[in-house]
């Protein structure tokens, strides 16, 4: 089963959480938060405007987001637990650098 946002939403899955710090020590799941970054996975196809046409949305399939902590509604979907929201929610778009990915 897929899914197709309507208008501005997108749907996000969450990237995973640090289990580790810096410094070594494990973070218990109870203890985690939820990660406020992820990946998009579907969009709509935009905006509607008072002329009757879709305003494409800033965001595409693939982006890594960061967005409000709270922000979304969690759905389930083919086991897997995604977050519905608009594009206003999303705060920023993770560009990452040549250098970055080199060292990753």
């Amino acid at each position: 089963m897929s899914i197709k946002p309507l208008y501005d939403r997108v749907v996000v899955r969450r990237l995973e959480a640090e289990t580790t710090t810096e410094s070594g020590i494990i973070i218990p799941d109870a203890a985690a938060e939820q990660p406020a970054q992820g990946e998009i996975v579907a969009v709509g196809d935009g905006l509607l405007t008072e002329q009757g046409e879709h305003q494409p949305l800033a965001v595409s399939v693939g982006d890594q987001v960061i967005f409000g902590q709270y922000a979304g509604s969690k759905i389930q979907l083919n086991d897997e637990e995604l977050l519905v929201m608009k594009e206003s929610d999303i705060l920023a778009v993770v560009e990452w650098s040549v250098t970055e990915e080199k060292a990753a």
